[in-house]
């Protein structure tokens, strides 16, 4: 089966539309509903089973989730309710559908798209996607393998807390330009750029539609940077991907794991990690 429904779960909607999952385009048109004020478990499951019903495709379900997941649980709830943390998600929402349902951190699912069908297709490398919006997300991928949860969007700069200095939302609270938020964002790339040596970064999230205002001013020494090509809809055709077995399965065990000849090997889940508490040294 390769025509898979995605959903993609954001901060003030929740979007959906079945996915070929062999080329990466959308078979119908994407759905989008206004996210649940308070985004509670429950009033999002609702919205998830709303979507399922009006598209009525049989089969596996991919969902993402804007927070850290681990073999179907949610870890994290920055953006979303408390009772989240925690959560077996998977459950939640296969008992709800009646699916089999496949979560995935909503950067990571972003990544995993732009790295197979968008700006890094054919990359042969190090790509680390960067979703710049209400906080900032990450995806790092090598040669195809998503390291998952990487939630670089923390890392703190000297004395600045990342995403709460250089996001989209923090350029517009400040009342930045494009040229004065791209100093900020090009200081924490170079972090980055120190740290992972990436070849290519992705920059996604609602600035991508922007490119031309921001790319000009973001220059690295090693590494290139490119707009996101997908988009709104990474998020859901990430999050197909996972469901398809086309991307790592990253809800179970390694020996769990049974990807195609083609797909890419399964990473290994890591511990989820939080925000450090006092600010570190760059």
């Amino acid at each position: 089966m390769s025509v898979i429904l995605g959903i993609d779960i954001g901060g003030s909607g929740i979007k959906g539309a079945p996915v070929d999952t062999r080329t990466g385009k959308l078979m119908a048109e994407r759905r989008r509903i206004p996210t649940p004020e308070g985004a509670a478990p429950d009033a999002i499951r609702a919205v998830v089973t709303e979507l399922v019903q009006h598209f009525g495709l049989d089969g596996p379900v991919g969902v993402t989730f804007p927070g850290i997941v681990q073999r179907g649980h949610t870890l994290s709830a920055a953006n979303v309710h408390p009772d989240w943390v925690g959560l077996n998600a998977d459950a939640l929402f296969t008992e709800a559908t009646g699916h089999e349902v496949h979560l995935i951190n909503d950067a990571d699912a972003a990544g995993l798209a732009e790295a197979r069908f968008g700006a890094g297709q054919g990359e042969d490398g190090t790509v680390l996607v960067l979703t710049f919006g209400t906080g900032i997300g990450s995806a790092l991928i090598h040669r195809g393998t998503l390291i998952p949860n990487t939630e670089l969007g923390h890392l703190w700069l000297r004395d600045k807390h990342a995403e709460t200095w250089a996001s989209d939302r923090a350029r517009e609270r400040d009342d930045l330009n494009w040229k004065q938020w791209s100093k900020r964002a090009c200081t924490y790339l170079q972090h980055l750029e120190l740290l992972f040596s990436p070849d290519l970064f992705i920059i996604g999230g609602g600035i991508s539609k922007k490119a031309e205002k921001w790319q000009g001013h973001l220059k690295l020494d090693r590494s290139r940077v490119v707009p996101a090509r997908l988009l709104n809809e990474a998020g859901i055709i990430g999050a197909a991907m996972m469901a398809a077995g086309t991307a790592p399965d990253l809800d179970a065990a390694p020996s769990e794991t049974a990807p195609s000849e083609d797909a890419p090997k399964p990473a290994k889940a890591r511990p989820a990690r939080k925000a450090p508490a006092r600010p570190r040294k760059a």
